[in-house]
């Protein structure tokens, strides 16, 4: 795989909850020299091409890591939906599948695809799979610029949902909310039309307040 250097951020963070390196499957992606927004950056498809975000200017983004089996892969439907009643206005998904996350997306890029257009009948865009933790030779620059544009601000222990994956987190690593990591499969990063972060979901937030806030941004 080939390696990737980043000119302005080094990552020393450490992988949540069963994370681990899947050198040969993971996806490199092209060197950034500026990171004013997230135009700059460039990544691969499922097939390996690369693909310019500077593609997408004008357009509201939605970047997802995603897993295939896991307890939030029905969000997938919910991701759809999202896509087929926005698409036309604006919006855009960029689907990262990572298999980080307690190895719950371990097909290859093809088999993902499948898997999602079969199962959930995606038709956002999905990306070549990639690590979004680890070090800096292996992670993803654009997710090392995502988590400084928008670093981990905890789960809402209101919820159940919340509550049981702050637990589950803590009992792995009781600073683990100090850390802007990502913390599980399907984190979102909602990206306004001048290509900048405006938010950050955690997986266990309602897609209808992913929705509402997209729709400010329409």
């Amino acid at each position: 795989m080939k390696k990737i250097k980043l000119f302005a951020f080094a990552v020393a963070a450490v992988a949540m909850l069963g994370a681990c390196n899947q050198k040969g499957e993971v996806a490199a992606e092209a060197e950034v020299a500026s990171t004013d927004n997230i135009y700059q950056f460039t990544v691969l498809d499922g097939d390996l091409n690369p693909v310019s975000l500077a593609d997408y200017q004008g357009k509201v983004l939605l970047v997802v890591n995603t897993a295939t089996a896991c307890g939030f892969t029905p969000q997938y439907a919910e991701l759809q939906k999202m896509y087929a009643a926005y698409g036309g206005r604006g919006l855009e998904i960029l689907d990262f599948p990572c298999n980080q996350f307690g190895q719950q997306a371990p097909g290859s890029n093809e088999e993902i695809r499948e898997f999602c257009t079969g199962t959930y009948q995606t038709t956002f865009r999905q990306l070549a799979k990639i690590e979004v933790n680890g070090n800096a030779e292996d992670v993803s620059p654009l997710y090392v610029w995502l988590k400084e544009q928008a670093p981990f601000a905890g789960f809402d222990t209101t919820d159940p949902r919340g509550a049981y994956m702050d637990k589950m987190m803590r009992a792995q690593d009781p600073a683990y909310d100090q850390s802007p990591d990502i913390k599980w499969n399907f984190t979102k990063f909602l990206v306004d039309r001048e290509g900048n972060v405006v938010r950050r979901f955690e997986p266990t937030e309602p897609m209808e307040t992913v929705e509402k806030a997209i729709e400010v941004l329409l």
